[in-house]
Protein backbone atom coordinates (compact mmCIF):
# COMPACT_ATOMS: atom_id res chain seq x y z
CA UNK A 1 0.00 0.00 0.00
CA UNK A 2 2.65 1.98 0.69
CA UNK A 3 4.27 1.74 -2.88
CA UNK A 4 0.58 2.58 -4.20
CA UNK A 5 0.10 5.72 -2.62
CA UNK A 6 3.54 7.26 -3.93
CA UNK A 7 2.57 6.32 -7.68
CA UNK A 8 2.44 9.13 -9.97
CA UNK A 9 -0.97 8.25 -11.12
CA UNK A 10 -2.59 7.51 -7.66
CA UNK A 11 -3.55 11.06 -7.22
CA UNK A 12 -5.21 11.11 -10.56
CA UNK A 13 -6.68 7.58 -10.34
CA UNK A 14 -8.35 8.50 -6.70
CA UNK A 15 -10.11 11.73 -7.48
CA UNK A 16 -11.79 10.73 -10.81
CA UNK A 17 -12.53 7.86 -9.57
CA UNK A 18 -14.00 9.26 -6.20
CA UNK A 19 -15.39 12.03 -8.48
CA UNK A 20 -17.50 9.30 -10.75
CA UNK A 21 -18.12 7.63 -7.52
CA UNK A 22 -20.02 11.31 -5.70
CA UNK A 23 -21.88 12.02 -9.52
CA UNK A 24 -23.43 8.54 -9.42
CA UNK A 25 -24.72 9.08 -5.75
CA UNK A 26 -25.75 12.35 -6.76
CA UNK A 27 -27.41 11.58 -9.37
CA UNK A 28 -29.18 8.60 -7.96
CA UNK A 29 -30.48 10.70 -5.01
CA UNK A 30 -32.12 13.21 -6.59
CA UNK A 31 -29.07 15.92 -7.20
CA UNK A 32 -29.32 17.01 -3.17
CA UNK A 33 -27.19 19.94 -2.64
CA UNK A 34 -25.39 18.50 0.35
CA UNK A 35 -24.19 15.51 -1.93
CA UNK A 36 -23.00 17.76 -4.61
CA UNK A 37 -19.79 16.04 -6.60
CA UNK A 38 -17.79 18.15 -5.76
CA UNK A 39 -18.16 18.42 -2.14
CA UNK A 40 -18.11 14.49 -1.62
CA UNK A 41 -15.22 14.16 -3.49
CA UNK A 42 -13.09 17.03 -1.74
CA UNK A 43 -14.59 14.52 1.68
CA UNK A 44 -13.46 11.41 0.16
CA UNK A 45 -10.02 12.42 -1.20
CA UNK A 46 -9.20 14.01 2.10
CA UNK A 47 -10.18 10.85 4.24
CA UNK A 48 -7.93 8.92 2.07
CA UNK A 49 -4.95 11.53 2.41
CA UNK A 50 -5.75 11.24 6.27
CA UNK A 51 -6.10 7.06 6.48
CA UNK A 52 -2.46 6.78 3.81
CA UNK A 53 -0.51 9.85 5.12
CA UNK A 54 0.42 10.84 1.42
CA UNK A 55 1.09 14.17 2.12
CA UNK A 56 -0.77 17.29 0.30
CA UNK A 57 1.95 18.50 -1.62
CA UNK A 58 3.17 15.01 -3.19
CA UNK A 59 -0.68 14.86 -3.90
CA UNK A 60 -0.85 18.18 -5.69
CA UNK A 61 1.89 17.16 -7.69
CA UNK A 62 0.00 13.80 -8.94
CA UNK A 63 -2.86 16.01 -10.33
CA UNK A 64 -0.64 18.79 -12.08
CA UNK A 65 -2.76 17.80 -15.22
CA UNK A 66 -5.74 18.54 -13.78
CA UNK A 67 -4.61 22.09 -12.24
CA UNK A 68 -3.35 22.32 -15.38
CA UNK A 69 -6.99 22.07 -17.31
CA UNK A 70 -8.29 24.97 -15.35
CA UNK A 71 -6.95 27.57 -17.98
CA UNK A 72 -9.03 25.89 -20.21
CA UNK A 73 -12.02 25.61 -17.89
CA UNK A 74 -11.75 29.19 -17.29
CA UNK A 75 -11.89 30.14 -21.06
CA UNK A 76 -15.16 27.82 -21.63
CA UNK A 77 -16.60 29.81 -18.78
CA UNK A 78 -17.57 32.05 -22.11
CA UNK A 79 -20.22 29.67 -23.57
CA UNK A 80 -22.80 30.90 -21.03
CA UNK A 81 -22.34 34.41 -21.94
CA UNK A 82 -22.65 33.70 -25.85
CA UNK A 83 -25.69 31.14 -25.44
CA UNK A 84 -27.83 33.86 -23.47
CA UNK A 85 -26.26 37.00 -24.76
CA UNK A 86 -29.67 37.96 -26.00
CA UNK A 87 -31.95 37.33 -23.55
CA UNK A 88 -29.31 39.15 -21.24
CA UNK A 89 -29.00 42.24 -23.33
CA UNK A 90 -32.84 42.57 -23.82
CA UNK A 91 -32.84 42.62 -19.35
CA UNK A 92 -29.75 44.22 -19.27
CA UNK A 93 -30.75 47.30 -17.33
CA UNK A 94 -32.42 44.22 -14.37
CA UNK A 95 -28.98 42.11 -14.54
CA UNK A 96 -26.81 45.14 -14.41
CA UNK A 97 -28.23 46.04 -10.93
CA UNK A 98 -28.70 42.79 -9.78
CA UNK A 99 -24.90 42.34 -10.74
CA UNK A 100 -23.89 45.18 -8.57
CA UNK A 101 -26.02 45.09 -6.12
CA UNK A 102 -26.09 41.73 -5.25
CA UNK A 103 -22.03 41.62 -5.46
CA UNK A 104 -21.84 44.75 -3.18
CA UNK A 105 -23.80 42.80 -0.61
CA UNK A 106 -22.02 39.43 -0.60
CA UNK A 107 -18.41 41.76 -0.55
CA UNK A 108 -19.71 43.63 2.32
CA UNK A 109 -21.05 40.79 4.41
CA UNK A 110 -18.08 39.01 4.35
CA UNK A 111 -16.19 41.68 5.22
CA UNK A 112 -18.22 42.95 8.03
CA UNK A 113 -18.79 39.78 9.51
CA UNK A 114 -15.51 38.44 9.80
CA UNK A 115 -14.07 41.62 10.76
CA UNK A 116 -16.28 41.64 13.28
CA UNK A 117 -15.45 38.11 14.78
CA UNK A 118 -11.34 40.01 14.72
CA UNK A 119 -10.39 36.98 12.44
CA UNK A 120 -6.95 38.01 11.14
CA UNK A 121 -5.97 39.17 7.58
CA UNK A 122 -5.03 36.00 5.77
CA UNK A 123 -8.84 34.14 6.83
CA UNK A 124 -10.68 37.73 5.32
CA UNK A 125 -8.22 37.15 2.02
CA UNK A 126 -9.06 33.74 2.01
CA UNK A 127 -13.11 34.26 2.19
CA UNK A 128 -13.24 37.04 -0.83
CA UNK A 129 -13.34 35.04 -3.34
CA UNK A 130 -15.96 32.24 -1.50
CA UNK A 131 -19.17 33.77 -4.27
CA UNK A 132 -16.59 33.00 -7.44
CA UNK A 133 -16.72 30.39 -9.56
CA UNK A 134 -13.46 28.14 -8.93
CA UNK A 135 -11.03 28.69 -11.56
CA UNK A 136 -11.43 32.08 -11.61
CA UNK A 137 -11.35 32.37 -7.34
CA UNK A 138 -8.48 30.03 -7.23
CA UNK A 139 -6.57 32.59 -9.21
CA UNK A 140 -7.94 35.70 -7.23
CA UNK A 141 -6.91 33.85 -3.81
CA UNK A 142 -3.36 33.34 -5.30
CA UNK A 143 -3.43 37.36 -6.60
CA UNK A 144 -4.56 38.18 -3.14
CA UNK A 145 -1.42 35.64 -1.25
CA UNK A 146 -4.43 33.99 0.48
CA UNK A 147 -4.36 30.16 1.41
CA UNK A 148 -5.86 28.13 -1.66
CA UNK A 149 -6.91 24.92 0.07
CA UNK A 150 -8.59 26.94 2.39
CA UNK A 151 -10.20 29.41 -0.09
CA UNK A 152 -11.50 25.99 -1.79
CA UNK A 153 -13.17 24.76 1.45
CA UNK A 154 -14.90 28.39 1.67
CA UNK A 155 -15.74 28.25 -1.60
CA UNK A 156 -17.83 24.60 -1.22
CA UNK A 157 -19.17 26.04 2.09
CA UNK A 158 -20.66 29.33 0.05
CA UNK A 159 -21.56 26.70 -3.06
CA UNK A 160 -23.45 24.44 -1.02
CA UNK A 161 -25.05 26.82 1.45
CA UNK A 162 -26.22 28.26 -1.43
CA UNK A 163 -27.59 25.20 -3.63
CA UNK A 164 -29.30 23.51 -0.67
CA UNK A 165 -30.97 27.20 1.19
CA UNK A 166 -31.12 29.48 -1.76
CA UNK A 167 -34.11 27.48 -4.18
CA UNK A 168 -36.58 27.19 -0.39
CA UNK A 169 -35.41 30.76 0.14
CA UNK A 170 -36.43 32.24 -3.48
CA UNK A 171 -39.77 30.24 -3.00
CA UNK A 172 -40.26 31.26 0.56
CA UNK A 173 -40.36 35.09 -1.04
CA UNK A 174 -42.06 34.30 -3.94
CA UNK A 175 -39.46 34.63 -6.29
CA UNK A 176 -40.69 32.76 -9.40
CA UNK A 177 -39.54 33.85 -12.65
CA UNK A 178 -36.95 31.10 -13.40
CA UNK A 179 -34.41 33.48 -14.99
CA UNK A 180 -34.42 35.94 -11.52
CA UNK A 181 -34.28 32.65 -9.65
CA UNK A 182 -31.33 31.15 -11.72
CA UNK A 183 -29.38 34.43 -11.65
CA UNK A 184 -29.77 35.02 -7.66
CA UNK A 185 -28.11 31.66 -7.47
CA UNK A 186 -25.41 31.69 -9.78
CA UNK A 187 -23.90 35.21 -8.50
CA UNK A 188 -23.92 33.43 -5.02
CA UNK A 189 -23.50 30.45 -5.56
CA UNK A 190 -20.83 29.40 -8.50
CA UNK A 191 -20.54 25.81 -10.33
CA UNK A 192 -22.61 24.33 -7.44
CA UNK A 193 -25.33 26.26 -7.26
CA UNK A 194 -25.87 26.21 -11.07
CA UNK A 195 -25.89 22.35 -10.51
CA UNK A 196 -29.00 22.93 -8.58
CA UNK A 197 -30.82 25.09 -10.21
CA UNK A 198 -30.65 23.21 -13.72
CA UNK A 199 -32.50 20.76 -12.07
CA UNK A 200 -35.65 22.98 -11.96
CA UNK A 201 -34.87 24.15 -15.29
CA UNK A 202 -32.60 24.78 -18.25
CA UNK A 203 -33.32 28.73 -17.95
CA UNK A 204 -32.67 28.81 -14.75
CA UNK A 205 -28.91 27.22 -15.62
CA UNK A 206 -28.52 28.56 -18.60
CA UNK A 207 -29.24 32.61 -16.07
CA UNK A 208 -27.20 30.97 -13.17
CA UNK A 209 -24.14 30.19 -15.68
CA UNK A 210 -23.86 33.24 -17.16
CA UNK A 211 -24.48 35.16 -13.12
CA UNK A 212 -21.35 33.35 -12.44
CA UNK A 213 -19.42 34.09 -15.45
CA UNK A 214 -20.55 37.64 -14.94
CA UNK A 215 -19.66 38.04 -11.60
CA UNK A 216 -16.24 36.19 -11.99
CA UNK A 217 -14.90 38.95 -14.25
CA UNK A 218 -16.58 41.47 -12.23
CA UNK A 219 -14.38 40.60 -8.84
CA UNK A 220 -11.31 39.66 -10.83
CA UNK A 221 -11.07 43.36 -10.43
CA UNK A 222 -12.88 44.49 -7.32
CA UNK A 223 -11.34 42.12 -4.66
CA UNK A 224 -7.70 43.08 -4.73
CA UNK A 225 -8.90 46.69 -4.28
CA UNK A 226 -10.83 45.33 -1.47
CA UNK A 227 -8.29 43.26 -0.06
CA UNK A 228 -6.04 46.19 -0.39
CA UNK A 229 -8.15 48.27 1.75
CA UNK A 230 -9.61 45.97 4.49
CA UNK A 231 -6.39 43.86 4.93
CA UNK A 232 -2.66 45.24 6.19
Amino acid sequence: MSTLIHLPVFGLALTLSAYLLSLWLYQRTGRPGLLSPVLVTVVIVAGVLQLTGLPYAEYFEQVTVLTLLLGPATVALALPLLRNGRALATSAPAVLATLVVGGALSVALTVAVLTGFGVGDNLLRAALPRSVTSPVGLSIAVLLGASVPLAVVLTLISGVLGAVVGPALLTLVRVRDERARGFAIGLTSHGIGTSRVLAESTVSGGWSSAAMVMNALVMTTVLPIVAALVTG
